[in-house]
C-alpha cells in the first residue's frame, strides 16, 4: 500500500488559509480539544496521567506540534483497535464505554469491542509503534465506528460522545504517521460526514442541559477536519484534476459562513476562496454555496427557500437547516409589518411562501408572538400589522423544506427515500425536497 511520508496536514496550516490563521485556530483548540463530559472523567484523568505524564501547558503542547523530531517516520503495528495496553489497563480502571463492555461487564472487554480512546497531550517521539494503528486497522476501526451510528439502543448523544472521542484518536494515528494517501481522504470525508450528520441530530437534544457544549464540540470538531480535509486534497491533487467530491466539501466551508461574523477558518471568505483552484470556483456545488451565502446576507428568503429545496445535497441541507427557520421568521416578518391591516394574509398562501404544512405554519406564528384568526368558512388567517413579532426565543423544530406539485403524478415514488429516519423525497440532483406526509 502506498504510503508517502509528508508534511502531517492536521498540523500543518489549511491548504486555503493564511499562515497567519494558525494562531487563530490554536486559541480555539485550547476550548475544543476535549471531548464531551462523561461519567468516566475521574477515569479519563487517571489515565492521561499514567498515559501521558505531567499535564504540559498548551504553548508545551504547540512546540511538540513543531518540533522536527515529531515528523519522523512512525508505522504502526497495532493489530487491534485498540493497544493491548491500554485495554488492560481500562479494564483495571473500569474506564470502559458501554459500547466496550462484555456481556456489560464495565470492568471486562475484548479486542473486538474496545477502541482507543483519544489522548490529548502526546507526541509521536512518545509512542510505540505497538501503540499505534496502521491504515488497514484504522479504516476497520471507522468503518465499526460509522456503523454504531445506527443503533437505536442508546440514545444518540451517547453514541455521538463515543464515536466522537474514538474518531479524533484515529485521526491522531493518522498524523503521527503522515499518512497522506487516497485512503486517508475517504477516511476525512467520512468522519466530516460523522459531524455534519451529528450537527443535524443533535439538534433534537436541544432540550438536554449540556446540549450547547456538545453542539459547539461537534463544529469545532468539523472545522478541524475540513481543515485536514483540505491539506490532503492540496497534497495528493494533480495539476488538471480535482477529487470527485472536493467541490461538495470544499462548498461546505462556504455555507459555514451563513450567519454574521462566523469565519469558520479564522480569515475572511474572500481570501480563502482567492486559493481555490478554478475548477472547484466553476462547479455546481461551489456555485450554489456562493448563492445561497448571497440571498441569505441580502435577505432574499423566497429565492434562499427555493434555492436550497431545489439544490442542496443533504449533507448541505445539513449546514444550511440552522438558518432556514431564521429566514422564515424574517420572510413573516416582512408579511406582517408590509400587508394590508384590513386584508389578512392566508395561512394557506403563507404555507407555500415558507415551504411549510400549514399546521406547522400556525405554531410558527404563534413561535413568533403573533395571532392567527379563523374567517367564516374555516380559513386560517394571519392578521398582519401585529406588534408583537419576535424571532422565536426557543429552538423551534425544523421541518424540511416542502415542494409543492413535485412528484404527485409518479405513484411510484422512485426517488423516495429515508435519510436518517425521515422520509424524504429526492430530487434527481439528490436534493432533499420534502417532508413525506
Amino acid at each position: 500500500m502506498d504510503r508517502r511520508q509528508r508534511r502531517n496536514p492536521s498540523a500543518s496550516s489549511s491548504a486555503f488559509s493564511s499562515p497567519a490563521s494558525s494562531s487563530s485556530r490554536f486559541r480555539s483548540e485550547k476550548f475544543s480539544s476535549n471531548p464531551p463530559k462523561t461519567s468516566n472523567s475521574l477515569e479519563d484523568a487517571h489515565q492521561l496521567k499514567s498515559k501521558c505524564g505531567k499535564p504540559q501547558r498548551p504553548e508545551q503542547e504547540e512546540e511538540e506540534k513543531q518540533d522536527p523530531s515529531n515528523l519522523l517516520s512512525l508505522v504502526g503495528t497495532c493489530p487491534f483497535m485498540c493497544p493491548a495496553g491500554e485495554r488492560a489497563q481500562r479494564e483495571r480502571l473500569r474506564d470502559l464505554a458501554v459500547f466496550e463492555r462484555l456481556h456489560g461487564n464495565p470492568g471486562k472487554t475484548s479486542p473486538s469491542l474496545a477502541v482507543k480512546k483519544f489522548c490529548r497531550t502526546i507526541a509521536t517521539k512518545h509512542m510505540q509503534a505497538s501503540d499505534v494503528r496502521p491504515l488497514p486497522v484504522l479504516e476497520e476501526t471507522l468503518n465499526y465506528l460509522l456503523n454504531l451510528l445506527d443503533a437505536t439502543e442508546h440514545p444518540f448523544e451517547v453514541v455521538h460522545d463515543f464515536v466522537f472521542d474514538r474518531t479524533r484518536s484515529i485521526r491522531q494515528d493518522l498524523s503521527m504517521q503522515n499518512i497522506v494517501n487516497d485512503q486517508t481522504i475517504h477516511m476525512y470525508e467520512e468522519m466530516v460526514k460523522f459531524h455534519i450528520i451529528s450537527h443535524h441530530k443533535l439538534r433534537s437534544c436541544s432540550s438536554k442541559p449540556n446540549f450547547s457544549s456538545v453542539h459547539y464540540l461537534n463544529m469545532e470538531q468539523l472545522k478541524k477536519c475540513l481543515i485536514s480535509l483540505y491539506a490532503l486534497y492540496k497534497e495528493n491533487r494533480n495539476s488538471n484534476s480535482i477529487y470527485k467530491n472536493e467541490p461538495e466539501f470544499c462548498s461546505f466551508h462556504v455555507l459555514l459562513h451563513l450567519g454574521f461574523n462566523n469565519q469558520p477558518l479564522g480569515e475572511s471568505l474572500s481570501l480563502w476562496l482567492g486559493r481555490v483552484p478554478s475548477l472547484i470556483l466553476k462547479s455546481k456545488e461551489m456555485c450554489f454555496a456562493r448563492r445561497l451565502l448571497r440571498l441569505f446576507r441580502m435577505g432574499n428568503y423566497k429565492h434562499f427557500l427555493c434555492t436550497t429545496a431545489t439544490e442542496a445535497s443533504y449533507l448541505q441541507y445539513y449546514i444550511i437547516e440552522p438558518y432556514i427557520n431564521e429566514v422564515r421568521a424574517l420572510a413573516l416578518s416582512c408579511v406582517n409589518y408590509c400587508g394590508y391591516k384590513l386584508h389578512p394574509y392566508p395561512i394557506a398562501h403563507l404555507s407555500k411562501l415558507l415551504m411549510m404544512k400549514e399546521l406547522d405554519v400556525e405554531s410558527f406564528c404563534n413561535a413568533c408572538g403573533l395571532e392567527t384568526s379563523t374567517g367564516e368558512r374555516g380559513n386560517k388567517f394571519l392578521s398582519t400589522k401585529q406588534t408583537n413579532f419576535h424571532y422565536p426565543k426557543e429552538v423551534f423544530p425544523s421541518y424540511c423544506l416542502r415542494v409543492w406539485n413535485t412528484f404527485r403524478d409518479n405513484p411510484a415514488r422512485p426517488n423516495l427515500c429515508v435519510l436518517h429516519g425521515d422520509a424524504c423525497f429526492l430530487h434527481p440532483n439528490h436534493a432533499v425536497l420534502c417532508q413525506m406526509e
